[in-house]
């Protein structure tokens, strides 16, 4: 069974409406840009992050990463996972927000140099590639695979661990950092992760050295894949290589076989996206619709003030319309 889900605020999912944005657009309804008390405090630093091992740990913790309202399922043509709506919390079901109106709200609370940055990640990311690890042992490689995807773009992360009894080693040295933007999404099972990877339009592609595996350089990565990495020592467990669509690998000029399975998820999703660029001419494929939505989700998740400042914009909304 599937542990966590990457969830919002809310699980009540919205459809995508034009309307509500135009609400915001049109100006039909005025509301005073200001921030309140604890924005004062909102570019102040945030105490220290838990460690990977607390976050993994704990489902509430990688449920409470993401902010806008999640799509049901299925998801198509293609995958994204946000509704262009955020639902605040100890709120009347008419609070709620768009993506145009949080970015409204947070604004001027944020620094320009790091609105332009939130800027610049977001129209390089893609969701037409996602990271799976399964069953790692040691979090300072599960640290090393997350920082990889978010470097290069890659906004959403699976986690699948398959010994329930003792899911990781203790590594209290390496602490939440690329972990914050990415979507994370952890799995007991990874059959139920590769179905649900495939009900979203994804080929699975496991790392594997057998007879069968296919070169990633013969591969076209602009497909919608997952790719998968597995454990330190045993390598992918045998049900994934059974229920993926196909195994891939790393050509090897020297006398060892494999790399070490951080290394492998950073060549993998390097290489992967720059074939992506040389086939489409960019690896980031969201939509300006998208871009908002990711945008105003990763504003929401800038500090721990954001979120009350969104909940008072939508109190005064809400005074406002009653």
């Amino acid at each position: 069974m599937r542990r966590e889900m990457s969830a919002c605020r809310s699980l009540s999912c919205f459809p995508l409406s034009s309307s509500s944005s135009s609400f915001f657009c049109k100006r039909t309804l005025t509301l005073t840009r200001r921030c309140s008390t604890s924005a004062l405090t909102a570019e102040e630093p945030e105490p220290q992050p838990p460690t990977i091992q607390h976050l993994l740990s704990a489902p509430d913790g990688v449920s409470n990463l993401m902010k806008m309202d999640r799509k049901p399922l299925p998801h198509a043509p293609r995958f994204f996972p946000y509704l262009d709506a955020f639902r605040c919390r100890n709120a009347s079901a008419a609070a709620v927000l768009t993506s145009a109106e949080v970015l409204h709200a947070l604004t001027p609370c944020i620094s320009d140099d790091r609105m332009r940055r939130f800027g610049s990640v977001v129209r390089n990311r893609s969701y037409s590639l996602c990271l799976v690890v399964e069953g790692l042992c040691d979090f300072g490689n599960v640290s090393a695979a997350f920082r990889s995807a978010d470097a290069l773009g890659v906004q959403s992360v699976h986690v699948v661990s398959c010994d329930a009894n003792k899911r990781y080693k203790d590594n209290r040295h390496v602490s939440m950092g690329a972990e914050k933007w990415l979507d994370i999404e952890l799995w007991d099972s990874t059959k139920e992760c590769f179905k649900t990877l495939k009900s979203r339009g994804y080929r699975i592609a496991t790392t594997h050295v057998g007879m069968d595996a296919v070169s990633i350089h013969d591969l076209d990565w602009s497909c919608p894949t997952a790719i998968v990495v597995g454990n330190e020592n045993r390598g992918i467990s045998d049900e994934a290589l059974e229920l993926s669509d196909l195994h891939c690998s790393i050509p090897m000029a020297g006398m060892v076989d494999s790399f070490n399975v951080s290394v492998a998820a950073g060549i993998l999703l390097h290489h992967a996206v720059r074939d992506r660029i040389s086939r489409m001419g960019r690896h980031g494929d969201l939509t300006v619709e998208e871009c908002q939505i990711l945008l105003a989700e990763f504003s929401l998740r800038h500090n721990s003030s954001m979120i009350s400042i969104v909940e008072d914009y939508a109190k005064r909304k809400a005074e406002i319309l009653t």
